[in-house]
Protein backbone atom coordinates (compact mmCIF):
# COMPACT_ATOMS: atom_id res chain seq x y z
CA UNK A 1 0.00 0.00 0.00
CA UNK A 2 1.50 3.40 -0.92
CA UNK A 3 2.24 5.88 1.82
CA UNK A 4 -0.32 8.63 2.42
CA UNK A 5 0.14 11.81 4.46
CA UNK A 6 -2.90 10.69 6.43
CA UNK A 7 -0.84 7.80 7.77
CA UNK A 8 0.93 10.33 10.03
CA UNK A 9 -0.72 12.56 12.59
CA UNK A 10 -0.73 16.32 12.14
CA UNK A 11 1.59 16.65 15.13
CA UNK A 12 4.04 14.17 13.63
CA UNK A 13 4.04 15.95 10.28
CA UNK A 14 4.65 19.29 11.97
CA UNK A 15 7.55 17.86 13.98
CA UNK A 16 9.13 16.37 10.85
CA UNK A 17 8.64 19.66 9.00
CA UNK A 18 10.40 21.56 11.79
CA UNK A 19 13.28 19.10 11.68
CA UNK A 20 13.66 19.56 7.91
CA UNK A 21 13.83 23.32 8.37
CA UNK A 22 16.52 22.84 11.00
CA UNK A 23 18.75 20.72 8.78
CA UNK A 24 17.88 22.77 5.66
CA UNK A 25 16.90 19.66 3.73
CA UNK A 26 13.42 19.03 2.34
CA UNK A 27 12.35 15.43 1.76
CA UNK A 28 10.22 14.75 -1.29
CA UNK A 29 9.11 11.50 0.36
CA UNK A 30 8.37 12.22 4.01
CA UNK A 31 7.87 8.51 4.69
CA UNK A 32 11.62 7.97 4.26
CA UNK A 33 12.36 10.48 7.01
CA UNK A 34 9.71 8.97 9.26
CA UNK A 35 11.14 5.48 8.74
CA UNK A 36 14.65 6.77 9.47
CA UNK A 37 13.36 7.84 12.88
CA UNK A 38 11.57 4.56 13.64
CA UNK A 39 13.43 2.11 15.89
CA UNK A 40 12.82 -1.61 15.49
CA UNK A 41 11.32 -1.78 18.99
CA UNK A 42 8.45 0.42 17.79
CA UNK A 43 7.77 -1.83 14.79
CA UNK A 44 7.87 -4.93 17.01
CA UNK A 45 5.03 -3.48 19.08
CA UNK A 46 3.12 -2.02 16.12
CA UNK A 47 3.28 -4.37 13.10
CA UNK A 48 1.11 -1.96 11.08
CA UNK A 49 3.96 0.60 10.96
CA UNK A 50 5.90 0.97 7.71
CA UNK A 51 9.27 -0.50 8.73
CA UNK A 52 12.24 0.34 10.93
CA UNK A 53 15.40 2.31 10.21
CA UNK A 54 17.99 -0.48 10.13
CA UNK A 55 18.38 -0.73 6.35
CA UNK A 56 18.54 3.06 6.07
CA UNK A 57 21.17 3.13 8.81
CA UNK A 58 23.26 0.63 6.83
CA UNK A 59 23.09 2.86 3.75
CA UNK A 60 23.67 6.06 5.72
CA UNK A 61 26.78 4.62 7.35
CA UNK A 62 28.27 4.09 3.88
CA UNK A 63 27.25 7.58 2.70
CA UNK A 64 28.73 9.18 5.80
CA UNK A 65 31.95 7.20 5.42
CA UNK A 66 32.62 8.04 1.79
CA UNK A 67 31.70 11.74 2.15
CA UNK A 68 33.90 12.12 5.22
CA UNK A 69 36.81 10.26 3.62
CA UNK A 70 36.54 12.36 0.46
CA UNK A 71 36.39 15.59 2.44
CA UNK A 72 39.50 14.68 4.45
CA UNK A 73 41.38 13.44 1.38
CA UNK A 74 40.75 16.73 -0.41
CA UNK A 75 41.25 19.10 2.50
CA UNK A 76 44.30 17.43 4.06
CA UNK A 77 46.42 16.60 1.05
CA UNK A 78 49.65 16.73 3.03
CA UNK A 79 48.58 14.30 5.76
CA UNK A 80 49.44 10.55 5.67
CA UNK A 81 46.78 7.85 5.54
CA UNK A 82 47.13 7.12 9.24
CA UNK A 83 46.22 10.68 10.19
CA UNK A 84 43.23 10.68 7.84
CA UNK A 85 41.99 7.42 9.34
CA UNK A 86 42.42 8.71 12.89
CA UNK A 87 40.55 11.95 12.18
CA UNK A 88 37.80 10.06 10.38
CA UNK A 89 37.40 7.71 13.34
CA UNK A 90 36.69 10.67 15.63
CA UNK A 91 34.30 12.35 13.20
CA UNK A 92 32.12 9.28 12.56
CA UNK A 93 32.34 7.86 16.09
CA UNK A 94 29.26 6.92 18.07
CA UNK A 95 30.01 9.68 20.57
CA UNK A 96 30.17 12.36 17.87
CA UNK A 97 27.13 11.15 15.94
CA UNK A 98 24.97 10.77 19.05
CA UNK A 99 25.89 14.28 20.17
CA UNK A 100 24.98 15.70 16.76
CA UNK A 101 21.71 13.74 16.88
CA UNK A 102 20.88 15.13 20.30
CA UNK A 103 21.67 18.67 19.20
CA UNK A 104 19.26 18.20 16.28
CA UNK A 105 16.53 16.94 18.62
CA UNK A 106 16.42 13.40 17.24
CA UNK A 107 15.91 12.04 20.75
CA UNK A 108 12.46 13.66 20.83
CA UNK A 109 11.60 12.61 17.27
CA UNK A 110 12.50 8.94 17.60
CA UNK A 111 9.69 6.39 17.59
CA UNK A 112 10.63 3.67 20.08
CA UNK A 113 8.68 0.86 21.71
CA UNK A 114 7.31 1.10 25.22
CA UNK A 115 9.96 -1.21 26.62
CA UNK A 116 12.77 0.73 25.00
CA UNK A 117 11.18 3.96 26.23
CA UNK A 118 11.16 2.70 29.83
CA UNK A 119 14.85 1.76 29.60
CA UNK A 120 15.82 5.20 28.30
CA UNK A 121 16.28 3.99 24.74
CA UNK A 122 15.74 7.31 23.03
CA UNK A 123 18.78 8.66 24.87
CA UNK A 124 21.10 5.72 24.17
CA UNK A 125 24.12 6.75 22.13
CA UNK A 126 23.97 3.76 19.78
CA UNK A 127 20.30 4.33 18.94
CA UNK A 128 20.82 8.06 18.38
CA UNK A 129 23.90 7.53 16.20
CA UNK A 130 22.09 4.88 14.15
CA UNK A 131 19.11 7.20 13.70
CA UNK A 132 21.32 9.99 12.40
CA UNK A 133 22.94 7.62 9.92
CA UNK A 134 19.47 6.45 8.87
CA UNK A 135 18.47 10.06 8.18
CA UNK A 136 21.52 10.38 5.94
CA UNK A 137 20.61 7.18 4.14
CA UNK A 138 17.05 8.44 3.69
CA UNK A 139 18.37 11.72 2.27
CA UNK A 140 20.49 9.81 -0.23
CA UNK A 141 17.54 7.73 -1.42
CA UNK A 142 15.27 10.75 -1.53
CA UNK A 143 17.44 13.25 -3.37
CA UNK A 144 20.63 11.58 -4.58
CA UNK A 145 24.30 11.83 -3.74
CA UNK A 146 24.82 15.55 -4.29
CA UNK A 147 22.21 16.81 -1.85
CA UNK A 148 22.95 14.06 0.65
CA UNK A 149 26.63 15.02 0.50
CA UNK A 150 25.76 18.65 1.25
CA UNK A 151 23.74 17.55 4.27
CA UNK A 152 26.56 15.34 5.56
CA UNK A 153 29.12 18.12 5.15
CA UNK A 154 26.93 20.62 6.99
CA UNK A 155 26.98 18.26 9.97
CA UNK A 156 30.57 16.99 9.94
CA UNK A 157 32.59 20.03 8.86
CA UNK A 158 32.38 21.56 12.37
CA UNK A 159 33.49 18.21 13.83
CA UNK A 160 36.47 18.03 11.46
CA UNK A 161 37.43 21.56 12.50
CA UNK A 162 37.20 20.52 16.17
CA UNK A 163 39.52 17.57 15.61
CA UNK A 164 42.06 19.66 13.71
CA UNK A 165 41.98 22.29 16.46
CA UNK A 166 42.19 19.54 19.12
CA UNK A 167 38.86 20.58 20.62
CA UNK A 168 37.16 17.23 20.13
CA UNK A 169 36.30 14.61 22.70
CA UNK A 170 39.17 12.17 22.41
CA UNK A 171 38.72 8.41 22.27
CA UNK A 172 41.07 7.83 25.17
CA UNK A 173 40.72 4.04 25.08
CA UNK A 174 42.05 3.91 21.54
CA UNK A 175 44.78 6.47 22.21
CA UNK A 176 45.97 4.63 25.30
CA UNK A 177 45.86 1.24 23.57
CA UNK A 178 47.85 2.47 20.58
CA UNK A 179 50.47 4.03 22.84
CA UNK A 180 50.80 0.98 25.10
CA UNK A 181 50.95 -1.44 22.17
CA UNK A 182 53.58 0.55 20.27
CA UNK A 183 55.95 1.28 23.13
CA UNK A 184 55.32 -1.47 25.69
CA UNK A 185 53.76 -4.29 23.61
CA UNK A 186 50.88 -4.62 26.02
CA UNK A 187 47.27 -3.51 26.36
CA UNK A 188 45.41 -1.62 29.09
CA UNK A 189 43.01 -3.75 31.09
CA UNK A 190 39.71 -2.56 32.51
CA UNK A 191 37.99 -3.95 35.58
CA UNK A 192 34.69 -3.15 37.23
CA UNK A 193 35.26 -1.59 40.66
CA UNK A 194 31.58 -1.35 41.60
CA UNK A 195 28.17 -0.31 40.30
CA UNK A 196 25.11 1.30 41.85
CA UNK A 197 21.54 2.24 41.03
CA UNK A 198 18.55 0.49 39.43
CA UNK A 199 18.79 -1.13 35.99
CA UNK A 200 17.32 1.88 34.19
CA UNK A 201 19.65 4.37 35.91
CA UNK A 202 22.83 2.49 36.77
CA UNK A 203 26.27 4.04 37.32
CA UNK A 204 29.48 2.06 36.83
CA UNK A 205 32.95 2.65 38.30
CA UNK A 206 35.84 1.21 36.27
CA UNK A 207 39.58 1.01 36.86
CA UNK A 208 42.20 1.04 34.10
CA UNK A 209 45.27 -1.10 34.80
CA UNK A 210 48.42 -0.43 32.81
CA UNK A 211 52.08 -1.29 33.50
CA UNK A 212 51.27 -2.41 37.02
CA UNK A 213 49.47 0.81 37.94
CA UNK A 214 45.73 1.07 38.62
CA UNK A 215 44.07 4.30 37.47
CA UNK A 216 40.68 5.37 38.78
CA UNK A 217 38.07 4.35 39.46
CA UNK A 218 36.13 6.57 37.06
CA UNK A 219 32.36 6.59 36.69
CA UNK A 220 29.92 6.53 33.78
CA UNK A 221 26.29 5.71 33.05
CA UNK A 222 27.48 2.84 30.84
CA UNK A 223 30.52 0.58 31.17
CA UNK A 224 31.87 2.03 27.93
CA UNK A 225 31.67 5.60 29.24
CA UNK A 226 33.28 4.59 32.52
CA UNK A 227 36.10 2.84 30.67
CA UNK A 228 36.67 5.99 28.58
CA UNK A 229 36.85 8.07 31.74
CA UNK A 230 39.31 5.64 33.35
CA UNK A 231 41.44 5.63 30.19
CA UNK A 232 41.49 9.44 30.28
CA UNK A 233 42.84 9.34 33.84
CA UNK A 234 45.58 6.90 32.78
CA UNK A 235 46.40 8.96 29.68
CA UNK A 236 46.70 12.20 31.65
CA UNK A 237 48.74 10.45 34.31
CA UNK A 238 51.28 9.25 31.77
CA UNK A 239 51.54 12.75 30.29
CA UNK A 240 52.20 14.16 33.74
CA UNK A 241 54.82 11.52 34.60
CA UNK A 242 58.15 13.36 34.71
CA UNK A 243 60.27 10.26 34.35
CA UNK A 244 58.71 9.16 31.08
CA UNK A 245 61.02 8.72 28.12
CA UNK A 246 60.98 11.97 26.10
CA UNK A 247 60.42 10.33 22.71
CA UNK A 248 57.54 8.25 24.00
CA UNK A 249 56.00 11.20 25.80
CA UNK A 250 56.21 13.29 22.64
CA UNK A 251 54.48 10.49 20.71
CA UNK A 252 51.68 10.39 23.25
CA UNK A 253 51.18 14.16 22.96
CA UNK A 254 50.88 13.84 19.19
CA UNK A 255 48.06 11.28 19.42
Amino acid sequence: MPFRFGDLSRGRLEALAAFQRLIKFRFKDISLLNRALTHRSYVNEDPSSLGNNERLEFLGDAVLGVVTASRLFTALGDRPEGDLARIKSFVVSEDTLSRIATNLGLDALLLVGRGEERSGGRNKKAILADALEAVLGAAYLDSGHGKAESLVLSLINPEIDNVLADRHRKDYKTLLQEFAQKWYHCYPEYELDHKAGPDHDRTYWIRCNLLGISHGPASGKTKKDAEQAAAAIAYDSILAEGGQDAERLAALKRL
